[in-house]
């Protein structure tokens, strides 16, 4: 199982739960076994957050595997100056 740390942003969306566990081989997975057992859940994340494996931040993360028991979380994006 993996471990998902829900930002606030998004825990309207999951009944208010910080953290829920998720069995998922990719984020792709991840994201879609969040969505079925929270619907909205991928419409609400949108392209807006960030994802960071085991406090590790990952570009492109879509097919990014995840070893058994990696915590993910969600990280609202940042946008650089000018």
């Amino acid at each position: 199982m993996n471990k998902v740390v829900i930002p606030s942003e998004l825990r309207r969306c999951c009944g208010g739960a910080e953290v829920v566990e998720i069995e998922a081989a990719n984020v792709r997975g991840l994201i879609e076994a969040l969505d079925r057992r929270f619907p909205g859940f991928a419409e609400g994340l949108g392209t807006h957050f960030a994802v960071a494996i085991d406090g590790e931040i990952v570009q492109e993360a879509w097919l990014e595997p995840l070893p058994p028991g990696s915590e993910v979380c969600f990280l609202p994006a940042l946008s650089g100056g000018s």
